[in-house]
C-alpha cells in the first residue's frame, strides 16, 4: 500500500481574541492511498484539490461551553475542517469510485479520509471551474440562495439591504435579489468594496460603515420609505440600525454574526428587539446544516 506525504493545516491552540497566523501551524505527516480495512462503515478517501475558508470556523477555533453550540471546536493538533472540493483516490462507498470528483466536508490538509460519504456531493457538470464549489456552486451559494428565496421570500420590487455584501454569501445575496426584481443596498467596510458593488456586481448603492458616525441616519438615505428583507451576515450594531428602518411584515434572515465572533469585544446585544412585535416581522436563522437555531416571529397578525 502506498503512502505519501500528507501536509495539514492544525490549530496550534484556542484563540481568545483576533486569530494570528501564530495560531495554526503547517506540520507534515503520512497518508495512505487506500481506504483502511475494518472500518464500520463505508468510507472514501479524497485527494484535496480545493479548500475554502469561510467566517464560521472562526467559532470553532474558541473553546467553549455553550449548550446552543451546534458546532463543536476544532481538537487541537487536528486538520481544521471546512468544505472542500476534491478527487476520490479510493472508496468502499457504492456511490463512488476512484476518479470522482467530490464537493463537501473536508480537512485542511492534502488527503482526508471522509467516514461520512454522506455528507459528499458528487460533482457532474466538470466544465465548470472547480473552484465554483468552493463558492457559488457550494456552502456559500447554497446558504445565499435558501437563505434568500426560503426565508425572506423577496418580491419584486422590495428593497434588499444585506450586510458583509463583499464576502462570499453576501454578494451572492445582492445579485439574485437583483434578478428577482428589488432594489438592493449592500454595507461593506471599505471604499474599494463600494466599488466592487456599485459597478461590478449590481448593487443600486453600497455603504462604508466605517464611515458612518450613524449608520441608522445613512440607512434612512438609502431607504426612506424602509426595508423589506435584510440579509444579516454580521449582527451587533448594524442589525440593530437595520431594524429601525424596516417596513411593516419585513423579513430578516439571520446568517452570520461577524462583529460578535471575537470573544474579547465587547458583546452588543438586540436592543431593538421590541420592533419585531410592532411591525410584525419575521427573523429567522438561514442555517442550512441544522434546524433553525432562531425563529422569532411577532405575535401580532393584524
Amino acid at each position: 500500500m502506498a503512502e505519501v506525504r500528507n501536509r495539514k493545516v492544525v490549530l496550534k491552540r484556542y484563540v481568545t481574541g483576533y486569530p494570528v497566523e501564530d495560531d495554526m501551524e503547517v506540520v507534515d505527516g503520512t497518508a495512505r492511498l487506500a481506504v483502511p480495512t475494518g472500518l464500520a462503515a463505508p468510507a472514501v478517501l479524497m485527494k484535496n484539490l480545493y479548500l475554502s475558508c469561510d467566517a464560521w470556523m472562526r467559532g470553532r477555533m474558541s473553546k467553549r461551553d455553550d449548550p446552543i453550540t451546534v458546532v463543536n471546536a476544532f481538537v487541537l493538533g487536528e486538520p481544521l475542517t471546512n468544505f472542500g472540493v476534491g478527487k476520490v483516490i479510493d472508496s468502499t462507498h457504492p456511490d463512488y469510485r476512484a476518479g470522482d470528483l467530490v464537493w463537501g466536508m473536508s480537512g485542511w490538509e492534502e488527503y482526508t479520509l471522509v467516514t461520512e460519504p454522506a455528507s459528499l456531493v458528487k460533482i457532474s457538470r466538470t466544465e465548470l471551474p472547480l473552484s465554483y464549489y468552493t463558492g457559488v456552486l457550494g456552502m456559500s451559494g447554497l446558504t445565499a440562495y435558501a437563505g434568500l428565496f426560503d426565508v425572506c421570500r423577496p418580491n419584486k420590487g422590495d428593497t434588499v439591504f444585506v450586510s458583509a455584501a463583499s464576502g462570499a454569501v453576501g454578494q451572492i445575496v445582492g445579485q439574485l435579489a437583483k434578478l428577482a426584481g428589488c432594489y438592493v443596498v449592500g454595507s461593506v467596510g471599505s471604499d474599494e468594496k463600494v466599488s466592487l458593488l456599485k459597478s461590478k456586481l449590481g448593487f443600486d448603492d453600497a455603504i462604508n460603515y466605517r464611515k458612518e458616525a450613524d449608520l441608522e441616519a445613512a440607512l434612512h438615505r438609502r431607504f426612506p420609505e424602509g426595508i423589506d428583507v435584510y440579509f444579516d451576515n454580521v449582527g451587533g450594531a448594524t442589525l440593530d440600525a437595520a431594524l429601525l428602518r424596516m417596513r411593516l411584515r419585513g423579513r430578516v434572515a439571520v446568517c452570520g454574526v461577524v462583529s460578535q465572533y471575537n470573544p474579547l469585544l465587547q458583546k452588543q446585544f438586540l436592543a431593538t428587539l421590541p420592533i419585531l412585535q410592532h411591525r410584525r416581522h419575521t427573523l429567522k436563522s438561514a442555517c442550512r446544516k441544522h434546524e433553525p437555531v432562531l425563529y422569532i416571529r411577532s405575535a401580532c397578525e393584524n
